[in-house]
């Protein structure tokens, strides 16, 4: 992203150099409504994506966020930092015109949904899984209408053309911001049902990234995870946090 009118290098989600070396070039930022939405700017003037689209989002509580980590930028600005910013560079310049394809990945992952392959042991893992997962298989049959099939193992099983033309349905109804929230958190946790879980209030953040990380927490406990590990993983539950909190600034 760059301050508008200038050809000085973009920001987050910019191509013409590295992000994090991108020393910052602005004091002040505000935000600006501008009919068909909210605006982000910097001293004054209007922001925009890499893509040159003017940075326009749904609503003051979104855009305030966003103001916010533009706000909390040092000397250089660090994208890695900023993923509300991020996300909503990629819903104007990369979902919006394209929810159908958007929906027709979240449905690639709900066809081997992580909800749905089961450990076969130690019974440990099994017992957390039954835990964590059975509450959202459950749900998605009773409130969504979409039973979905089981496997132990990792044996592809095919899920029922009417759960997945039901989750369709469902995804249909999200606008492009909401969306992308989904995409995310379906795409970070394997789960197209704990994504909707999210999105509809059944579940928590919180819940949803512990639900989705029992295999993972598992592995730890018995062997420990090293420093890199452990970085990745806080990188990318940063931006699981930012695509529910992006969910949940959209209803304000």
């Amino acid at each position: 992203m760059k301050e508008a009118g200038k050809s000085a290098p973009r920001g987050p989600g910019g191509a013409k150099s590295e992000p994090s070396h991108l020393k910052r070039f602005y004091s002040e930022v505000a935000t600006k409504d501008e009919g068909v939405g909210v605006g982000v700017l910097l001293d004054g003037k209007p922001v925009r994506t890499p893509g040159k689209a003017p940075f326009v989002v749904p609503n003051k509580a979104v855009a305030e966020a966003i103001g916010e980590e533009w706000r909390g930028q040092g000397a250089r600005i660090d994208p890695a930092t900023m993923p509300l910013t991020r996300l909503a560079n990629s819903v104007i310049d990369g979902v919006k015109g394209h929810e159908q394809a958007v929906i027709a990945d979240i449905l690639n992952y709900a066809g081997s949904d992580l909800m749905c392959y089961r450990a076969e042991g130690p019974k440990g893992l099994v017992t957390l899984q039954t835990k964590h997962w059975d509450p959202i298989v459950a749900w998605a049959k009773r409130d969504l209408g979409v039973p979905m099939r089981l496997a132990e193992g990792v044996m592809h099983v095919a899920q029922a053309p009417f759960s997945l033309d039901a989750i369709g349905k469902r995804l249909a109804g999200f606008d492009s911001w909401s969306l992308a929230g989904l995409h995310v958190i379906t795409g970070l946790s394997g789960s197209a049902l704990l994504a909707l879980a999210v999105a509809l209030g059944r579940l928590s953040p919180e819940a949803a990234w512990e639900a989705a990380h029992v295999d993972e927490d598992w592995q730890i406990s018995q062997w420990g995870e090293d420093e890199e590990a452990k970085e990745r993983r806080e990188n990318r539950r940063r931006d699981f946090a930012a695509a529910a909190r992006m969910l949940e600034l959209l209803s304000q």
